[in-house]
């Protein structure tokens, strides 16, 4: 585990920062544009499928897609934005957990980013959980609840965000299948997405999806792996504004 050496600004209007962050993977992720995706550990096929339809999406715009690594919603979201996701965990980053997302876990330590409050053999406990939700919701630029029970925890992530002064978005459900967005509809706390492709064009356009160069640097290569494959064409993406060459990795822009 690694000690973050600066705290992000979107911490700046919440009661209780973090004392402290460790992580695992590219910290670099944080300066993106970021949005939060949260909903239930029991997601139906229906949510799961516009769940990863948003978080692709919001990966091909250059945003990057914040939630807490739990199984349902938040393992389709990080699958979905890889690598372009941000995990932040209930126990410390020594401990995997659930064992349920082992290998996508291990695979946001090595190509995208893990956070966590924890230090080293922290257990996760169910105030943890709720404690490790303002962090999801502070980080991104508004929150996206794609399902949730009224009396579950994705609820109390819906009250950090109004504290803060997010916008909630929601997707259209079934009666009785989630309560919780329902409610939030029904009480004018949020907005109903209609229309995935609208939505998403809201917050900016896809850049260069059939690029294979900016495809390739996606996951954020070396600069040697990067060189091999395309050669000096990476300098030329570099003196264009497309890639940023640092600590001898290339990352898109």
């Amino acid at each position: 585990m690694k000690t973050l050496n600066f705290s992000p600004i979107e911490f700046s209007k919440l009661k209780k920062p973090p004392k402290q962050l460790f992580f695992e993977g590219e910290s670099d992720l944080l300066h993106m544009p970021k949005v939060s995706i949260v909903g239930s550990r029991r997601a139906s096929s229906y949510t799961k499928n516009i769940t990863a339809a948003l978080a692709r999406g919001f990966r091909d715009i250059g945003y990057c897609v914040v939630s807490g690594a739990a199984m349902g919603v938040d393992a389709t979201a990080h699958k979905a934005a890889l690598a372009n996701t941000i995990a932040v965990m209930a126990n410390s980053l020594d401990i995997i957990y659930p064992k349920v997302n082992e290998k996508l876990i291990k695979d946001i330590y090595k190509n995208s980013l893990a956070l966590s409050e924890y230090e080293s053999n922290t257990p996760a406990t169910r105030y943890s959980f709720v404690v490790r939700n303002r962090i999801v919701v502070a980080l991104g630029d508004f929150l996206i609840i794609t399902q949730a029970h009224e009396n579950s925890g994705t609820m109390r992530s819906a009250q950090i965000a109004q504290e803060l002064g997010k916008k909630i978005y929601v997707i259209p459900q079934r009666l009785n299948e989630s309560n919780g967005t329902n409610k939030l509809l029904k009480e004018s706390k949020a907005e109903l997405i209609y229309d995935i492709d609208e939505f998403i064009s809201r917050f900016g356009s896809i850049v260069n999806k059939q690029d294979e160069i900016m495809e390739f640097c996606k996951n954020f290569p070396t600069l040697n792996d990067a060189l091999k494959r395309f050669g000096d064409k990476i300098y030329e993406y570099e003196l264009e504004g497309k890639v940023e060459i640092k600590n001898l990795k290339v990352y898109p822009l």
